[in-house]
């Protein structure tokens, strides 16, 4: 449980690390060269390791807990836009850091070691068609959609890859997770999380992006993984694994509208 809490942990900090490296390569350069800047490059090779680390999390962690630990990369992105990009911190945020680092604490110890279970017959197909169906939405609201509805799609999409990232881990390890089925699905709809999200920022606020695709990649997993892939709540946890996800969800929701989380994903949109 250690090493899996501990992967979680490294992944969400290796994500907003990534934010910040992007951030800054964006404020080199603008347009496509971008692409070509050594630290986006970097970036994108920290981002696939945060990926690996959050499969190996979520091999031994329900869904609720690592997905919440990996929305915390909210908490790196504002602290190091702080350091690195000379951005201000509200009296609030700093307060959401506290909240956040807490609640994924009392998350950590509600949800405990719980390698994932045989999911139930037809998930790999209904997983599929969600797949689909996500890639489709995104392909229609591209153009016109507004950007609440694209980052509601980004959330999905992110969801989506986390909960058969899970069920994936079933029959095997790591390497049975890349020769599974449902690695379609976690590559497809990574892919479609990933250009929404940028969509998202690119038509609309950052706060109000980020904090949707926040909540919905922590609440929509964590339903899922109790309801269909086993996920339980430690005996005598139920209480504060509700309180820890509302606290952290609410932390979340507070530094998504922060300065610094603008700061550093408003260039994005520019690659």
């Amino acid at each position: 449980m250690t090493l899996a809490v501990l992967a979680a942990v490294v992944a969400s900090i290796a994500y907003g690390v990534s934010t910040i490296m992007q951030a800054v390569a964006t404020r080199r350069t603008a347009g496509l060269a971008v692409v070509r800047q050594p630290l986006v490059i970097a970036a994108f090779a920290v981002d696939v390791l945060a990926w690996l680390l959050s499969l190996v999390a979520l091999h031994r962690l329900p869904l609720f807990v690592v997905q919440a630990i990996i929305a915390s990369s909210l908490v790196v992105v504002v602290v190091l836009a702080r350091v690195v990009l000379g951005t201000r911190m509200r009296p609030v945020d700093r307060v959401a850091v506290v909240v956040v680092v807490a609640a994924l604490v009392v998350l950590s110890l509600a949800g405990g070691d719980q390698p994932a279970v045989t999911p139930p017959d037809g998930f790999v197909p209904t997983m599929l068609v969600v797949s689909v169906v996500l890639a489709g939405a995104f392909a229609a609201a591209y153009r016109h959609g507004p950007p609440l509805l694209l980052a509601t799609i980004a959330g999905l999409g992110y969801s989506a890859a986390a909960i058969a990232a899970r069920a994936a881990h079933a029959s095997g390890g790591l390497v049975d997770t890349v020769l599974q089925p449902l690695v379609l699905v976690i590559v497809v709809t990574g892919v479609v999380a990933a250009l929404a999200y940028l969509r998202a920022l690119e038509r609309g606020p950052v706060g109000a992006a980020a904090a949707t695709v926040s909540v919905l990649e922590v609440v929509v997993p964590g339903i899922v993984g109790m309801v269909v892939l086993g996920d339980v709540v430690r005996h005598g946890w139920d209480v504060a694994a509700v309180v820890g996800i509302a606290a952290a969800l609410a932390g979340c929701i507070a530094l998504a509208t922060s300065p610094a989380n603008a700061a550093a994903e408003a260039v994005s949109p520019r690659t």
